[in-house]
């Protein structure tokens, strides 16, 4: 039996993307980077290499059930794992872990959103396998650090106790800290210091090993979903999610569990990674033409323009003169016009329009 398994996140809504990502259809079920592929397609053909199609589990929202089979005809409906409310990423990982038990108690799990963009992949496919080697014979909870490029403000920072590594791996470091997003200044001090990395957000780990997280740093959320253990797989499992979802907590993996833990490691590597989260990560890794814009669209006409980011329908003809740094973006009749530098403000917009014009722009 292979005892590889892949979980991938794909639950969010995306809002930093919208008006391209919205509810209806989030952005890890686009092709944005117009691969052919959409991100959810993408995260699945890469971890193919190393885990078979019946290993797989999608934990996502109900409402996203079908645009999972659809863009992943390989999968089976029981291995979709359907969330009936959002509740961040330690009660996803939870269901995931209690429903693999009762297939292979001896599992090894890989953990990952599916929103990520990796530009090296066969680099990143030998980083998997040596953490797969690492965490099936030790008891760790393992998560991939990234080599840091810029003070980057946008993204959660791992701390590694020592310049030594651990072991017989090169790069693996037991973690000192876990930090959130700095400001601009603590970001460079970060990376000045040569201890701090990228923090990833995959996860790989034994079954064993969460499972014994769950219980001794979040029990509440554990003794909900191992009531499920003789539910799962029967038609009682819908119902047992809806209550269960009901009443567990609201919580991420990384502070329910990550940053309590004494057994926690970080491999750290370079694999062209990133968390494609913003209009801005989208532009900082995408392809430019002569004056720094990144276009999307047939019948784009740009003057005296440079470092924008324009994402039009095939179908729309747009003239733009005098911009420089702007996000322009145009979805099903919705128009953002967006300074780069502001761009966190798109959640805010989103909320603005949900509660003043309503959840058919959302």
């Amino acid at each position: 039996m292979n005892n590889t398994y892949c979980v991938i996140m794909a639950g969010g809504i995306g809002s930093r993307f919208w008006p391209l990502s919205k509810t209806n259809m989030p952005k890890q079920f686009l092709d944005i980077l117009g691969t052919g592929r959409t991100f959810l397609q993408q995260t699945f053909d890469r971890f193919r290499k190393i885990c078979p199609d019946e290993n797989f589990f999608v934990v996502t929202s109900v409402d996203y059930k079908e645009l999972v089979l659809k863009q992943l005809p390989e999968l089976k409906t029981s291995q979709v794992l359907l969330e009936p409310l959002r509740r961040n990423t330690a009660p996803c990982i939870a269901y995931a872990s209690y429903k693999i038990l009762t297939i292979n108690p001896d599992a090894n799990i890989i953990v990952a959103p599916s929103d990520h963009l990796i530009q090296q992949e066969d680099a990143f496919i030998d980083v998997i396998k040596k953490g797969l080697d690492f965490v099936s014979h030790k008891d760790a909870l393992l998560t991939l650090g990234i080599t840091p490029s810029r003070p980057e403000t946008g993204y959660g920072y791992i701390q590694i106790e020592n310049s030594n590594p651990t072991g017989d791996f090169e790069n693996l470091h037991k973690v000192k800290t876990f930090t959130e997003k700095p400001d601009l200044q603590l970001a460079q001090i970060f990376l000045d210091s040569g201890e701090f990395f990228w923090n990833s957000g995959i996860f790989i780990w034994s079954l064993k090993v969460i499972l014994k997280a769950l219980e001794e740093h979040l029990s509440p959320v554990s003794d909900l979903f191992k009531k499920g253990c003789k539910l799962y797989g029967t038609a009682d499992e819908i119902p047992f999610l809806n209550k269960t979802y009901s009443e567990c907590q609201n919580i991420s993996i990384d502070y329910g569990i990550m940053e309590k833990a004494s057994n926690v490691y970080v491999l750290c590597s370079d694999f062209g990674w990133s968390d494609l989260g913003t209009w801005g990560s989208l532009y900082e890794n995408s392809n430019k033409d002569v004056q720094g814009n990144v276009i999307s669209g047939k019948d784009i006409m740009l003057y005296g323009t440079k470092n924008c980011i324009v994402n039009m329908p095939e179908e729309r003809l747009v003239v733009l003169q005098g911009l420089d740094g702007y996000i322009v973006v145009e979805s099903e009749g919705t128009l953002l016009v967006c300074k780069k530098e502001d761009e966190q403000q798109i959640r805010q917009f989103v909320n603005d329009v949900r509660l003043n014009k309503g959840e058919s722009y959302i």
